[in-house]
């Protein structure tokens, strides 16, 4: 049986999500040829948590621990990039248990979108946009708009999900280092534009706000997410945590498209 020709890159705070992971296990592996996790440190999760993830993964998922959480986005295309897939795709595995859950055709159609062009930023619809806090969709407005200036493409960068040609995932690795966090958002997707890689964009309904999920059985209904964004933008600090997250999106866009930039051959990305 051959295997599918992407592999799966993914990040992943543990809140809860072991068992719907359990159950999505065997889907997963249908649609990947291969499992990569990256995981903040230690201390950041329980390790109970982990232990079990290690018992379920056994030798059908390879898990990482950073050392800094900061680093998990690079850690997951480098541990992706040792697969011979071809293609990967980058998800924060709490979003893409959810999306897997409500809206499966829709994601497997984006999986093979991928496979067509080198670089495929996978943003969010109005209707999935509209579940989020204020705190994100007014910080992010901001942050996708200087982004889309930059690559001259209007684009919803930030929603956690993007896809690679494995030629485009080496050059991230090779041409970046870990500590960018979600600053990556901005990095990524401006050198991949200005090194010659083919850009390609989609918006999905699967990708709605993923964090009233949190120590669920299943992924949260409507109710449930309204009252818990509420919740969050209740509190003042996650607006400043979200200031600062669109600041480093930002700013990391435009380093990158001040920095000198190796343009990539076009037609042996093609291939």
């Amino acid at each position: 049986m051959s295997l599918p020709p992407i592999a799966l890159a993914a990040t992943w705070n543990p809140r809860g999500e072991i068992g719907r992971l359990e159950r999505l296990l065997d889907r997963l592996h249908q649609a990947y040829a291969a499992l990569y996790i990256s995981l903040p440190p230690q201390p950041d999760h329980p390790a109970d948590q982990i232990d079990l993830l290690d018992r379920l993964a056994g030798d059908t998922i390879e898990c990482f621990v950073n050392p800094d959480w900061s680093w998990g986005r690079y850690t997951a295309l480098r541990l992706a990039i040792n697969s011979s897939a071809p293609w990967i795709h980058y998800a924060d595995l709490d979003r893409l248990l959810r999306w897997m859950e409500q809206h499966p055709s829709e994601w497997l159609e984006t999986l093979a979108r991928i496979q067509i062009c080198d670089y495929l930023v996978i943003g969010r619809t109005p209707a999935a946009y509209a579940t989020h806090p204020q705190a994100l969709v007014q910080t992010e407005a901001l942050s996708n708009a200087v982004i889309s200036s930059l690559v001259g493409q209007s684009m919803d960068v930030s929603a956690g999900s993007k896809g690679f040609s494995h030629r485009a995932a080496s050059y991230v690795v090779e041409h970046t280092h870990p500590g960018h966090a979600l600053g990556t958002d901005g990095e990524w997707t401006v050198l991949l534009k200005k090194a010659g890689f083919q850009l390609g964009y989609v918006e999905v309904a699967g990708l709605d706000w993923e964090s009233a999920d949190r120590y669920q059985s299943q992924a949260a209904d409507s109710h449930r997410q309204r009252q818990a964004a509420d919740a969050y933008d209740s509190d003042p600090e996650n607006w400043a945590r979200r200031v600062a997250v669109a600041e480093e999106i930002i700013r990391l866009g435009f380093q990158t498209a001040a920095r000198e930039i190796q343009v990539i051959d076009p037609v042996s990305a093609e291939s």
